[in-house]
């Protein structure tokens, strides 16, 4: 696996300089107005939540790409963390179930419509069987359970935990299901979704399609909407195979058997895969933490947190 990702990685840099300018330049431009339509439907979802709050766009956005740039870079869903607080120190009276509850909402239409491409892309004969996905590159656990690095007894530790969390969940329901709720107003009624959720949703994924429209310019692929919902769908397929974190590797593995019929270099492939991939954290870091700087004054985020612990000592759960 570790020489798969150093091959593309080479393959990028080798073909850094013959990648076309402005169907990159367009490709970044897409993807910031991607950014800004999904912001802009998870706005209307806190503004349904909260009637009688002022919601305003801006910092809901800020909060917004300030998670996206830190999941760009930090694991474990860190940035989902910074974007809930954001939103939370953003709307006045709420509470942080109903905030992160909110982001289920947007997880309905993305569902959708990767289903429906992963579905056209089944029809297509493209993607491989399962026979060729097992012997795809793949990331090795098992050393973490080999020579003790992970005791047994940590495993138990770790099911107790989850076991005690899921009982105090149960416990406590009853008192976080109108906050949970709260966050599906937006369902009532039904058009109000359709209208300043789902139209916004549909906008991000025309636009993401689009962004990989200029990707494939800037690096000289073929232009079609064939290529693009292919790319697309491997894009999807990576990271629903647990094979490498955030799909590193798996993902190149497969736009490699993909588009192996489409007389494109395998070296052109993995360029351009890696190529975007690297712009495209480049552009979530450097916006995420700019939204930061000018929500917070600073990047340093838990000294954010640690005054606005001490000015408001309880916030709302």
């Amino acid at each position: 696996m570790v020489d798969a990702i150093r091959q593309a990685t080479e393959s990028f840099w080798d073909f850094l300089s013959e990648i076309a300018v402005l169907p990159l330049l367009a490709a970044i431009g897409c993807h910031l107005l991607k950014l800004a339509c999904t912001s802009r439907a998870w706005r209307n979802v806190l503004a349904a939540a909260y009637p009688d709050a002022r919601v305003p766009w801006r910092p809901i956005a800020a909060a917004y790409v300030s998670g996206v740039g830190v999941n760009a870079i930090i694991p474990a869903r860190a940035g989902d963390a910074v974007r809930v607080f954001l939103a939370h120190r953003a709307v006045p009276g709420s509470s942080y179930t109903t905030i992160v509850s909110s982001t289920v909402v947007l997880t309905f239409v993305d569902m959708a419509l990767a289903l429906v491409v992963f579905a056209w892309a089944l029809t297509q004969g493209v993607l491989p069987s399962l026979d060729a996905l097992s012997a795809l590159p793949s990331f090795e656990y098992g050393w973490a359970f080999e020579d003790g690095v992970i005791h047994p007894g940590a495993l138990l530790l770790i099911l107790g935990v989850s076991a005690g969390g899921a009982w105090l969940l149960h416990h406590f329901w009853y008192r976080l299901r109108a906050r949970v709720a709260q966050a599906f107003a937006v369902f009532d009624p039904p058009h109000r979704y359709a209208r300043t959720v789902v139209t916004w949703q549909l906008a991000d994924w025309a636009l993401r399609l689009t962004t990989i429209w200029f990707f494939l310019g800037a690096f000289g692929i073929p232009q079609s909407v064939g290529n693009v919902l292919l790319v697309q769908a491997t894009m999807s397929l990576a990271t629903l195979v647990p094979a490498t974190p955030g799909g590193i590797g798996t993902e190149q593995a497969l736009l490699v058997y993909a588009f192996r019929d489409i007389g494109v270099a395998r070296s052109t492939l993995l360029a351009f895969s890696v190529g975007m991939k690297i712009t495209l954290t480049v552009v979530n870091v450097v916006i995420g933490f700019t939204a930061i700087f000018l929500t917070l004054g600073t990047v340093r985020f838990r000294s954010a947190t640690r005054v606005t612990s001490e000015t408001n000592p309880r916030p709302p759960a």
